[in-house]
């Protein structure tokens, strides 16, 4: 006969110390290189990704538009941020580290847009988007939602991740400026130092919905000057902009250097033909000082927006599912290429940001 096992019973002081360490530990998915882990970060609910192997760290702010507003590598910080923490961003948010944008990527060249053949106006009484400097509507509704909920977080021996999901059907002011119904789901995986973005948009509607979104990703080399990187755009057109920025239908063949220096160097570019290697990919970078940072895009971003203003210590390589103005374009016949999703259907792609000699 086995021998009974005697257990004690905690009195009440162990068990409200056991429920006081319950509450004040962080929810974490952990594996022995990679976690996932809930967080409280200046106030602000956050879930940092860790690839302890190669001294990793994401850092998500889902009420903050989903924003992967950080990544270190070996403690140096390759998305650009003004701010010194997530509670600064929060208090007066600014565009930084990775916006999405979304139902529509920068531009549309008026308060309206065509889709499926009918003809769609946008109210700026909700306020719930902005103009450009030329008054143009940009950048879509979502770049700030609250409303992100985070649906699965996972760790382990391959990888950490988080979903988080966004119902965009449920807002009665984003359906009054695009009126198709559907949800998105974001996944942020890091693994092997490399952090994937992959967006899939459900469209919950009766009719295709175009598709013209992106992401406005501001990338940094810390401790080397600006002037001193080095780009690759590993494209084949120089799409053609008007005097406000807004695509002509028109483009030429890559005139630019490769690499193309930034020193005395501005872009505000797009770029189509997009030269393609292993899995379809894509590889934008910028390296300096022996750094370097990679994105590749997945063959559903055939369009490229490339941002380097004069004066500022950043650079964006932009994944685009479609050139800029994409809807009106289309309509007038002068862009062919433009995405949709059928009804019921579902899109999915991934962008990959990939850091090296950090």
């Amino acid at each position: 006969m086995l021998p009974k096992i005697h257990r004690s019973r905690p009195d009440r002081s162990q068990q409200q110390l056991a429920l006081l360490f319950l509450l004040v530990i962080p929810v974490m998915s952990q594996a022995e290189n990679y976690s996932a882990q809930k967080l409280s970060a200046n106030g602000i609910d956050i879930v940092r990704l860790t690839d302890s192997a190669h001294k990793t760290e994401v850092s998500i702010a889902p009420s903050l538009g989903n924003n992967a507003y950080e990544m270190k590598v070996a403690g140096a910080a390759i998305l650009w941020s003004p701010y010194q923490n997530v509670g600064e961003l929060a208090a007066k948010p600014v565009q930084c580290g990775n916006p999405f944008l979304e139902p529509w990527a920068n531009r549309i060249d008026q308060d309206a847009f065509w889709a499926n053949g009918k003809k769609y106006l946008l109210n700026p009484d909700l306020h719930n988007y902005r103009y450009d400097p030329n008054h143009k509507p940009i950048h879509g509704l979502v770049v700030w939602a609250k409303d992100w909920k985070v649906i699965a977080t996972h760790a382990d021996s391959h990888s950490a991740s988080v979903t988080s999901r966004l119902e965009f059907w449920r807002h009665p002011d984003w359906m009054a400026q695009f009126p198709f119904a559907h949800t998105i789901e974001m996944t942020y995986r890091l693994a092997g130092g490399v952090l994937e973005v992959r967006t899939a948009i459900e469209n919950l509607s009766t009719a295709p919905m175009p598709l013209v979104i992106g992401f406005h990703t501001y990338y940094q080399i810390p401790g080397v000057a600006r002037d001193t990187w080095k780009v690759h755009l590993p494209a084949r057109e120089h799409v053609e902009l008007s005097k406000v920025l807004i695509p002509t239908g028109q483009a030429k063949p890559m005139e630019l250097s490769d690499p193309l220096p930034l020193v005395g160097t501005q872009l505000d570019d797009v770029f189509t033909g997009l030269e393609r290697g292993g899995g379809g990919r894509a590889a934008f970078s910028v390296n300096g000082g022996g750094r370097k940072i990679s994105v590749l895009y997945g063959p559903k971003y055939p369009v490229a927006v490339v941002y380097a203003p004069p004066g500022k210590e950043y650079i964006c390589f932009e994944p685009m599912t479609g050139l800029t103005n994409g809807f009106n374009l289309a309509h007038a016949g002068l862009y062919k290429d433009l995405q949709s999703i059928p009804a019921g259907g579902i899109w999915t792609e991934s962008f990959w940001i990939e850091p090296s000699g950090f």
